[in-house]
């Protein structure tokens, strides 16, 4: 009888404790755990469910970490409030300083990228297990990035090229756009920073992303025509009027009826045709004016002449 007590016992005390444990174990997730997915992450993509574990590096990054990366989506620093330069060590950025992820922070050539146009858009998507508030920050490196390096903060701009705050959780994932800077080329690395606003949470992540000199040079190229296509304002110019009858039988060789190309137009005191609009104006105006007094003086004169002859 002492004994089927002892037993009960037991088996009452661990369906009280039970509850207890799984109510522990379910509060777990709460913590907001994520990392980026798409761009794959380094910590993503070298874990048991990404697609990258037969790669090169992530084999050498779980040899150096001595275990997998099975909490891909615990990757965080609590207490950073936005001094990350000062909390996260150089060439540990990756593993956001953290021992148990070291293997991510191996300086090489070989980490599988995803393809990324310059000056297009990044779709992303990071995977979270409940919503959080909170803010992206994302940075790429800078153009010179040597991948056979620890990364650094200097490797990065001081300022985000984007920042995305408090995105809709839908279906285990943020999901959302960032213009790309237009001028990378070749392999880089896209540093992803969520700092959570409602917990004291900062995540960390190194997505491996290569842009295509073609692609940047093309874009480079479109730019510039789109620059050249558009029309700088032009002086405006008043248009020529209908050459008349007087300056269609104009002689050349008058200089009062030559044409101003032909007699300077740049010369002071001459003047453009192209002026010429209004009524009794332009190089035909002088020679009227001068031929009607000839016809006059020459007129009177012969009428004295006849006059004197006859007395």
């Amino acid at each position: 009888m002492p004994r089927m007590t002892a037993h009960r016992s037991a088996a009452l005390t661990a369906a009280a404790v039970s509850p207890l444990l799984l109510n522990l174990w379910a509060a777990g997730p709460a913590l907001a755990h994520g990392a980026p997915t798409e761009p794959s992450s380094r910590v993503y993509g070298c874990s048991p469910e990404g697609t990258r574990t037969g790669s090169a590096a992530c084999k050498a990054a779980i040899a150096a970490n001595g275990t997998s990366f099975a909490a891909w989506d615990n990757l965080r620093v609590a207490n950073v409030n936005g001094r990350d330069r000062q909390t996260i060590p150089d060439g540990r950025l990756c593993s956001g300083g953290l021992s148990a992820y070291k293997g991510l922070d191996l300086a090489r050539a070989d980490w599988p990228t995803t393809r990324l146009t310059p000056g297009g858009t990044l779709k992303m998507t990071y995977a979270s297990t409940i919503p959080h508030t909170g803010t992206f920050r994302l940075y790429l490196t800078k153009q010179g990035y040597d991948p056979t390096k620890p990364l650094t903060w200097d490797d990065l701009p001081e300022r985000p090229f984007a920042e995305v705050k408090d995105p809709t959780l839908s279906q285990g994932a943020y999901r959302f756009s960032a213009k790309l800077p237009a001028d990378r080329t070749g392999r880089q690395v896209l540093y992803t920073i969520w700092q959570n606003s409602s917990t004291p949470d900062t995540y960390y992540s190194c997505s491996d992303v290569v842009f295509s000199e073609e692609k940047a040079a093309g874009a480079a190229a479109k730019a510039s025509a789109r620059a050249s296509a558009t029309p700088a304002p032009a002086a405006a110019t008043p248009s020529a009027p209908a050459p008349t009858a007087a300056a269609a039988t104009a002689d050349p060789s008058d200089p009062a009826t030559a044409s101003p190309a032909q007699t300077g137009a740049d010369a002071p005191g001459s003047t453009p045709v192209a002026s010429a609009t209004g009524a009794g104006s332009g190089p035909s105006a002088p020679l009227l004016a001068g031929g009607a007094t000839v016809v006059l003086v020459l007129t009177g004169g012969a009428a004295l002449a006849l006059r004197l002859r006859r007395r």
